[in-house]
């Protein structure tokens, strides 16, 4: 079965808006067995939306529609629906009842203009919507599908997850597709491609591996299809196969994987500290708490986190965490030297078991010819050991955090399994 997504609103051909709408969907239809054939996007015209439904049609057994469906005048999806299907719009009982009890829960009147929301095309199945104003609506022609759903994430969210998807699987039967994702740091893509090359090449047909690069990290994604007739467990045995790839995969690079499917770093290195007891905490500089920000992003990452400390100047570095003046005015803030003292203040200024210190050159300026733009020094410290390492990024500031941030978490998850064994005191 072929589904193509098309979105319709003048704002995200415009670019005011980002369509996170059709890459949710796609992954969630994708997981089910369902194959997404093309996605478009059309503006605010019947026209354009008449058009767009045409052309998705042509190629694809089911449309999904998203916006459009709100009370402005802007809004005319419904409308232009109505008239494709040859539908007149009627009051819609058990709609009008909801969005009614909802604004009696709040204490006011329905307003007259949402009394429009509740006006739908009679050749449509009502698609209840308990968590906004706007229906959605399925609509059949020959073997075709038509969905039309609101534009706002959440309610489209809502009406896929309890309304489209298990509609689909009754009408539509999808082949088993299996996703299994590693998650790597410290290499680039190509690197990570030259050391499973063979593995690569070694796939059977039905299993492709794609690499998803983000700053700092590459997602290795496994996508297993069933190749033959479908049978009692021919998905069970998908999976199997897949489990046993990523085994494979994994122990190819055991020193670049830090985790699986949809873990942070930042959830990994939390979890680490929680299991092995013990407190960790910050001190950035060119960073400017971006590493802390990461960290407490975790819920309940206050169990190990009590704090950061960001100094930017000398004096701060001097001041809270008692790197000595001599260090900074001999080797310079942004030196091994320094980030090690740094690191070891940390720890006692912080009251934590294991710190991390980051001082660097973001950019765009302040570069020196042995200390171009993008160098980082990172630390990370214990009670009996130091470790110091050296990154060169770039010249784009916000990358160079970000950058740095990335690596500086993998530096302090390998510390903490005691993978790093170089740059010890």
């Amino acid at each position: 079965m072929q589904v193509h997504l098309l979105t319709i609103g003048d704002e995200i051909l415009i670019g005011q808006i980002v369509d996170t709408n059709s890459a949710w969907m796609s992954r969630e239809l994708n997981l089910r067995g369902f194959a997404v054939q093309g996605k478009s996007s059309v503006g605010d015209t019947q026209q354009a939306i008449v058009d767009g439904i045409e052309h998705a049609a042509s190629a694809a057994d089911v449309v999904i529609m998203t916006g459009g469906l709100g009370p402005t005048k802007d809004d005319i999806t419904k409308k232009t629906l109505a008239a494709i299907f040859d539908s007149e719009l009627y009051l819609h009982e058990e709609t009008h009842a909801r969005i009614e009890s909802y604004f009696a829960k709040l204490g006011r009147v329905m307003p007259p203009a949402l009394r429009e929301q509740a006006m739908l095309p009679d050749k449509a199945v009502v698609l209840a919507n308990k968590v906004g104003t706007a229906s959605g609506m399925w609509f059949e022609r020959g073997d075709k599908v038509f969905i039309s759903l609101p534009g706002v994430p959440f309610e489209m969210e809502y009406l896929m997850t309890h309304e489209v998807l298990p509609r689909l699987q009754n009408r539509f039967q999808g082949r088993p597709i299996v996703h299994r994702t590693l998650l790597t740091a410290g290499e680039g893509e190509s690197n990570i491609a030259r050391r499973i090359e063979a593995f690569e090449d070694s796939l059977p047909t039905n299993i492709k591996l794609a690499y998803l690069p983000a700053l700092g990290q590459v997602r290795l994604r496994l996508t297993g299809n069933w190749p033959g007739e479908l049978y009692p467990g021919a998905e069970a045995e998908l999976t199997d196969l897949l489990d046993a790839k990523q085994a494979e995969l994994e122990a190819i690079i055991p020193d670049l994987v830090y985790g699986h499917e949809e873990e942070s770093l930042q959830q990994v290195v939390g979890k680490i500290l929680l299991s092995q007891g013990k407190q960790f905490g910050t001190a950035e500089s060119c960073t400017g708490g971006y590493v802390a920000h990461l960290i407490t992003s975790v819920a309940g990452s206050s169990a190990y986190f009590p704090g950061t400390v960001v100094t930017y100047s000398y004096e701060m570095k001097t001041k809270l965490l008692g790197v000595q003046f001599e260090t900074l005015t001999r080797f310079g803030a942004v030196s091994e030297e320094a980030v090690r003292e740094m690191a070891r203040g940390a720890l006692d200024t912080l009251g934590v078991d294991v710190s991390l210190a980051i001082s660097g050159i973001a950019g765009p300026d302040g570069g020196t010819p042995d200390k171009p733009v993008g160098t980082v020094w990172m630390a990370v410290a214990d009670r009996q050991r130091t470790i110091a390492v050296k990154q060169i990024f770039g010249r784009d500031r916000l990358k160079n955090i970000q950058l740095t941030g990335t690596y500086g978490l993998n530096l302090v998850r390998k510390f903490l399994l005691e993978e790093v064994y170089s740059s010890l005191d």
